[in-house]
Order: structure tokens, then C-alpha cells, then sequence
């Protein structure tokens, strides 16, 4: 193949101060030093500027580290050595290596099953497995990554090898051999035909490599095999198909997609568990990109066939393999994406994230921020019981006096962690930069800690409002301050227009939309009357608009009740209310007679829905609670830490004395972690605040910040923050 040429539209002029007279090469062995000195005196021979010096680096991580202190100026690395260059030292790529074939500058790491095979990506826990090698990138780094990051494979204490071992059923891993690697890795391999050499990390191994890992899934020693794109299609449709493959063909054989799903061999463009970005060179923010395409340019044009003296993509004259650039490689090409994270993608940035772990980094003990005098008891027995078993790291516990208090000392580093609710995981996330690290969950149909919050109405024909009809309507809340009766509704008709605040007070504005309404808490001679007008107290006219079961429509079920009687034209209320106040599930008086058939939801974009239909028609979804973290925290260690504690301590007859998941011996509720949690959870793909509570529940937290204060008003304003915070919201206000 010629090779690549340019356009001059890709060579930059640079000003005389940012031209180069030398770029000083860093080489990680001798033999790429050896390889570096022929190029230099090659490129000096033909007059290619500037010069070429070679500078001995000894390793990757040598090299990145001399570029950083501009003691050389660039070197080639693979993904994994990118990865760590740019997070360290914010090196970019300046020009990559491509390799032809419709490739371009990536290849892909595939999963490889039999067709009558029943596995796909979510089932692999338990599965045989074949790798081409302990640190080989498609046959460990990408899937082993890709697991973990996704939280598949829980890793505690940066034990990532045991991990792997706990998570497969068995393995053959060449190379894994040792006391710090668990036998079952080693427990599928081959050998040579003689049975020596097992687990070797060579041909000597018959399931090592590409081919040895494919070999391994044809003669059924594992159920899958991790290699690249192109062994099955090379192994069985080659030249000189192997003995042990030559009654198949591809179609015998699926990948499985990160998705969940199975596609043929020949589809690894949409299925694959990441591209695996090419080796580039890569060099400091201040040096010219351009500048090194055109020095390497021109020597690939001169340097590149069989006929020259000295061949840039080969390294056999020196007795070595892939020196300074990959023998595979066909040409050079400059990098259009000078970022690290851009060359390597988000898949392969997951997957080197999920590696990223560095046990002499952890720290060694987890500092969890805890609230009240129950909470430091019960963390405390937490503390004892993870250190009995083992469990690193082991925690400490600090006591602050509000949730905002956790966050500041998490934004400092003076703490590590705390379990904050939605309203709290989103100050936390927008004011501190905090991140979640894992999430609860709860029993599936749990309606008391992730539900839906919905706007219910009467089912009429001759009267079938929209959201966009709300203005003069009669409105039934839950309560003053409650998520779904006040925050996310009115949070979502601020944010989109409907309600228009008036100077800093919410409650005037709410009195201006709606004709009337009750909101049992809205009592308050500041506030106006109407926010009351619609209730009922305890039916004798006492306790009217208190916050408690003494007015009949205080909370969802008495919003949804004052809806029923005809006192509202809608009612802001969870997404379960209907269905546990109708069809013979509430046997009072007022529901009795009730049907779930004769009620309707309102959609913030206009439409009606059945109330069987609140996962895509509501005002926002209350999402689980998180463990919060510093952004510079290792979040996978911290659920790694809590996936391996629940395995002791997860069930509430575990028998192991302690029970994350129950605080009745620590005389409180939900304390650390909520009662109702069945499990430790992984955020997967949800590493930041917003992805974490989803679009609808930002929508409402946002909106409630429009309120504009200025001069005035902003006694008023005082007032509402005070109830707000002592109600337990969050409310954002620019004076």
C-alpha cells in the first residue's frame, strides 16, 4: 500500500516561536533504541526536519513522566498508556497509527459464544471462559474492564484478579499463574500436546492468543471466549483452517453486545464490547501536533516500502517486535481529536476506567459521614463488623451536623462518603461536584422510596383538560413542601412557563394559577388564602389546612380524596394512590366505590394517560438514594467494598449479627442505608448527579430555582427558604 499523503490542507504554518529544532523521542527498551537511532540518522539523511533524537525512557510510565517534565517530547502508546498520560499528566495524541482493512486507526474486542449457547453479556456470572492473556487488551483489559465498570464484577480493594475468579466459574487465562492469581484461571487451560506448559503465556499454551482462545470455546472447555473481531471469520473462512475448526463455520458462532443482545460474527461493528483505539504518539499540550505529522509524514513517504534502507513498520532488523510503531501499522495519520478521551472513545474509557485501580491509592480507611446519635451506632457496629470479616477499606465514622455539612467536608477531602436522598443527591451534585458511587435498591412495586410523582384527574368527556388548561383550576397537593404534591409539579410548571413567579414567593404565584387549592402546611398569614380554601380539616371545620391526619386531605391519599369528592379538578399525588384507594383496595366510605377506570393522568407535555400508564406520563420520578463521593474517589472501590459487605451482611437473617439493611436494634429508621433496601446496586452508566436522577426530577429541582429575588421581596424569600429547609427541600434563589 502507498503511503498516506496528505492534503495541505492538513500541514499547519507555525510562527517562528513554536517551530521545533529537535523532538526528542523517548524509547522504552533497547531495542526501540536501537530502532530510534537508525530512524533519526534516516530522517537527518533525507534533509527531514527537525531533528530526531532518541532518549532512553525504559517504560511507558518513565516516558510520560520525562514528557511531563519536558525532559523528551513525545513517544507511542498503546490505549491503556493514553488513558493514564492524559489523566495524569493531560498529554494528548498528536498522531495515530492505522492499519487498513476498513479499520481505520481501532480494531474490536468481541465476546465469542456457540449458537446454541443460551449466554449473553448478563448472564456470564458462573460461565467458563477463555482469554488470550493476563493483560492482553481484547482477551482481558476491555471485558474484565467492561464488567467491572458496569458493575457486573464487584472488585474490593483494587483485587481484581480475584474478583474475576469469584465472578467466572473457571477460566483460562495464560499468564495467571502465581500466588496472586486464584487457581480457577488457570483451571481451563491446555498445554502443549504433551500437557506441559499449561497457562503459559505463549504458543506453547494451545489456548493462548486469538487463536488458542477461539480453540478453547470450538473444543468446549469454556463457554465463551473474549478475543478479537476478526478470529472467527480468519480462524474458519483462512487459507489454512486449523484441524479442530474445519467442520464449522461462523454462523455456528455469536457475539454478545453490551446491550444485552446477540448478533453474527460478521456484525462486530454494532456488537462489540468496545473499539480498541490504535496506538498513538502522543506529547504535551504545548507542543504543535501538526508539526509531528509533518516530520513523521514525511519519513513514512520515503521510509515505508521494501526498497528502503530503513523501514519505519518493521522491527525484525531489531530483534524485537512492534518498536516505536506497531509492524501492522500502513500508515500514519494526525490526530483530528487532540484529547485523550476523544481518541479513545467512551467504550474503551470505560473499560481502561474499570482497571483503574491502584491499591498503594486507596485509602485505608473509607470516612462515611453519618447524622444523628442512632446513625453513629449503628455505623460504628457497621465499622466493626466489615473489619471482622476483612473488609477493606475499613470504615470510620464522622458525625456532621446536616447532609449539607457531609457535603462540604466530601467537597475538601476531610471525609469520603454519605447516603443522600434525591433533593440532596442534587445540591450535592450541582453545588459540591459530587458524584454517586453506588445506589440502593428496593423490592420491586416499592411505592415508599423510587415512585412516580403524577397529576391525577377525573375521567370527562365534556371536560378533558390538558396541562396547558391547568390556569384557574381547583388543586388537591399532598402537602405543603412534599415532592410529589408541591416541589416536582410546581418545579416542572415553572421550569416550562405555566406558572410565572411573582417577585420571590412561590405561594403567590401557586395562588395566581390556581382558582383554588388545598395544600394542608400553607396555614400562614403571609401566604394567601386561597392555598387553603379547598380543605376540609377534620370534617366538624377544626385542624382545616394542618399539616397532619387531622385535615382529611393532608397527603397523597387525602389529595387524591379531596379529587374523588369533587372538591379539586386535579390532584398531585403518587403514582400508586389511585391504585391503593380504588377498586375495592380502600374500604372507607369516600373510596369504596371508587374505579381506577375513572381516573386519567395529565402529561407535562399536554396529553392524557391510564393511570396504569405513569412510567411514561408523570412529573418526575423520585429516584433511589445514593452513596455520594468526591469526583477524584475510586467509586468502584467504594462499591466494591459495599457489594462484598452485603454478601455478609445483605440479608436480614444473614446470621452474621449485623444487618445493613435494619436499623430496630439501633431504636431509629432507615439509618445509613434505608430499610427497605434489598441490595447495593452499581450507578453503571449513571456516574453523574444528572444521569442519576434522570431528566423529569432535574426539570422540577430546576424550576423551583427560577425564582428571581430582588429588593423587596426578600424577606418573603427568607421565609420560604427557612420552611423549605426544615421541610427537607432544596431551593436555589438568586439575590
Amino acid at each position: 500500500m502507498k503511503p498516506f499523503v496528505p492534503t495541505c490542507a492538513l500541514l499547519l504554518c507555525f510562527p517562528a516561536g513554536l517551530a521545533l529544532s529537535l523532538l526528542r523521542w523517548c524509547t522504552i527498551s533497547h531495542q526501540e533504541l536501537a530502532k530510534c537511532s537508525e530512524m533519526s540518522k534516516a530522517f537527518a539523511g533525507a534533509n527531514i526536519r527537525p531533528l530526531l533524537a532518541c532518549v532512553r525512557g525504559g517504560s511507558a510510565s518513565t516516558c510520560t513522566s520525562m514528557i511531563n517534565a519536558s525532559l523528551a517530547d513525545v513517544v507511542t502508546l498503546d490505549g491503556g498508556a493514553i488513558y493514564q498520560a492524559g489523566k495524569e499528566y493531560n498529554l494528548k495524541p498528536v498522531v495515530g497509527e492505522a492499519y487498513g482493512q476498513d479499520l481505520g486507526t481501532s480494531y474490536y474486542a468481541v465476546a465469542v459464544v456457540k449458537t446454541n449457547s443460551s449466554l449473553t453479556i448478563n448472564s456470564l456470572r458462573g460461565a467458563k471462559t477463555c482469554h488470550t492473556g493476563i493483560n492482553r487488551t481484547v482477551g482481558w483489559n476491555v471485558p474484565v474492564g467492561f464488567l467491572i465498570d458496569s458493575g457486573r464484577i464487584a472488585v474490593m480493594g483494587c483485587q481484581v484478579p480475584k474478583a474475576v475468579g469469584e465472578y467466572f466459574g473457571a477460566s483460562c487465562v495464560p499468564g495467571a499463574r502465581g500466588d496472586t492469581y486464584p487457581p480457577s484461571l488457570c483451571e481451563l487451560c491446555k498445554g502443549d500436546e504433551a500437557r506441559q506448559w499449561k497457562c503459559d503465556p505463549s504458543p506453547r499454551e494451545s489456548y493462548y492468543d486469538y487463536l488458542g482462545a477461539f480453540r478453547c470455546l470450538v473444543e468446549e472447555a469454556g463457554e465463551v471466549a473474549f478475543v478479537k473481531h476478526s478470529t472467527v471469520v480468519d480462524a474458519l473462512n483462512g487459507p489454512d483452517p486449523p484441524l479442530w475448526g474445519q467442520k464449522l463455520q461462523p454462523k455456528d458462532f455469536h457475539l454478545l453486545c453490551r446491550d444485552g443482545t446477540r448478533a453474527e460474527v460478521t456484525e462486530w461493528h454494532r456488537c462489540h464490547l468496545a473499539r480498541v483505539p490504535a496506538h498513538a504518539v502522543v506529547a504535551r499540550q504545548d507542543t504543535p501536533g501538526s508539526l509531528v505529522f509533518q516530520l513523521l509524514n514525511q519519513g513514512q513517504q520515503k521510509f515505508n516500502s521494501e526498497a528502503s534502507p530503513f523501514r519505519m513498520f518493521d522491527s525484525t532488523a531489531y530483534g524485537g517486535k512492534n518498536l516505536l510503531f506497531k509492524d501492522s501499522t500502513t500508515h500514519l495519520v494526525p490526530s483530528q481529536e487532540q484529547t485523550y478521551q476523544a481518541w479513545l472513545g467512551q467504550e474503551y474509557l470505560h473499560a481502561v476506567r474499570g482497571l483503574d485501580c491502584d491499591p498503594t491509592r486507596l485509602p485505608r480507611f473509607l470516612r462515611w459521614c453519618v447524622l444523628s446519635t442512632e446513625e453513629i451506632w449503628k455505623c460504628s457496629e457497621m465499622a466493626t463488623a466489615f473489619q471482622d470479616n476483612n473488609l477493606k477499606p475499613e470504615i470510620h465514622c464522622v458525625s456532621a451536623a446536616s447532609s449539607e455539612q457531609c457535603m462540604e467536608w466530601i467537597q475538601k477531602r476531610d471525609i469520603d462518603a454519605v447516603v443522600l436522598a434525591g433533593e440532596d443527591i442534587y445540591m450535592a451534585g450541582k453545588k459540591y461536584g459530587l458524584v454517586p458511587a453506588a445506589g440502593e435498591r428496593y423490592a420491586d412495586g416499592d411505592t415508599k422510596d423510587t415512585y412516580y410523582a403524577t397529576a391525577v384527574v377525573r375521567r370527562n368527556a365534556s371536560n378533558a383538560f390538558t396541562t396547558h388548561e391547568l390556569k384557574g383550576k381547583k388543586s388537591c397537593h399532598a402537602g405543603y413542601g412534599s415532592m410529589t404534591g408541591w416541589s416536582m409539579p410546581l418545579g416542572i410548571l415553572l421550569r416550562r412557563g405555566f406558572i410565572q413567579p411573582r417577585g420571590c414567593s412561590l405561594p403567590q404565584a401557586v395562588s395566581a394559577f390556581f382558582s383554588a387549592s388545598c395544600i394542608p402546611g400553607a396555614r400562614r398569614d403571609d401566604f394567601p388564602a386561597s392555598l387553603c380554601e379547598l380543605c376540609i380539616g377534620d370534617g366538624n371545620g377544626s385542624y382545616k389546612c394542618n399539616a397532619n391526619d387531622k385535615e382529611h386531605y393532608y397527603n397523597d391519599t387525602g389529595a387524591f380524596r379531596c379529587l374523588a369528592e369533587h372538591r379539586g379538578d386535579v390532584a398531585f399525588v403518587k403514582h400508586s394512590t389511585v391504585f391503593e384507594n380504588t377498586d375495592g383496595n380502600n374500604n372507607n366510605s369516600w373510596a369504596a366505590l371508587l374505579h381506577s377506570r375513572d381516573f386519567q393522568l395529565l402529561c407535562p407535555n399536554g396529553a392524557r394517560a391510564e393511570v396504569s400508564q405513569f412510567a411514561r406520563c408523570h412529573w418526575g420520578k423520585v429516584p433511589a438514594r445514593a452513596v455520594m463521593v468526591h469526583p477524584e474517589t475510586n467509586a468502584l472501590a467504594v462499591y466494591g467494598l459495599l457489594s462484598k459487605a452485603q454478601d455478609f451482611f445483605g440479608d436480614d437473617n444473614n446470621g452474621n449479627g449485623f444487618k445493613m439493611f435494619d436499623s430496630t436494634n439501633f431504636q431509629g429508621q432507615d439509618l445509613i442505608f434505608m430499610d427497605s433496601t434489598i441490595e447495593i446496586v452499581p450507578v453503571g452508566k449513571n456516574t453523574t448527579f444528572t444521569s442519576w436522577l434522570e431528566q423529569q426530577f432535574l426539570e422540577s429541582m430546576e424550576g423551583l430555582e427560577t425564582l428571581q429575588c430582588s429588593g423587596a421581596a426578600v424577606e418573603s424569600v427568607n421565609n420560604f427558604f427557612l420552611l423549605m429547609a426544615s421541610l427537607g427541600l432544596i431551593t436555589f434563589c438568586s439575590l
